[in-house]
């Protein structure tokens, strides 16, 4: 080796920054103006683009993550077009896809139909809405 030149150990996997640890709090022992997302919902908040600050420990198995009370933002005004879009999509969940009967549940995603159209099991006449007849239309 040249006269003059360093060598230097450098570790091309580490993390060029240290990595900043966000304290974890047991159950209940949170300090007051910090709260997790649905405790935010509750208030009418929602965390609004910041970073959570600290974590709570819970009874699973991921810890909860904490925000700033003081940073929340108002809970975004629910809007026609959103609530469209959301019937829009419970439609599809709740819907079988072979008799499409739309029912007043979910339906299992591994049949993809409800139980009637699976198994022959009959479904209550009360737990879901006829779909609509072909080639019929109402003359007013």
């Amino acid at each position: 080796m040249a006269a003059g030149h360093d060598v230097a150990d450098v570790d091309p996997h580490a993390a060029a920054e240290p990595e900043a640890t966000t304290p974890v709090f047991k159950r209940l022992c949170a300090p007051s103006g910090l709260a997790t997302k649905r405790q935010l919902r509750a208030m009418g908040l929602r965390p609004g683009g910041q970073d959570p600050v600290a974590e709570v420990e819970t009874r699973g198995p991921k810890n909860g993550l904490l925000y700033e009370i003081a940073k929340a933002l108002p809970v975004r005004p629910m809007t026609l077009a959103k609530e469209a879009a959301l019937d829009r999509a419970m439609a599809a969940r709740e819907t079988c896809g072979i008799c499409r009967r739309r029912y007043f549940f979910v339906l299992p995603t591994s049949l993809n139909s409800c139980l009637e159209c699976h198994d022959g099991t009959p479904a209550d006449p009360h737990s879901y809405i006829a779909p609509p007849a072909v080639g019929h239309q109402l003359v007013a």
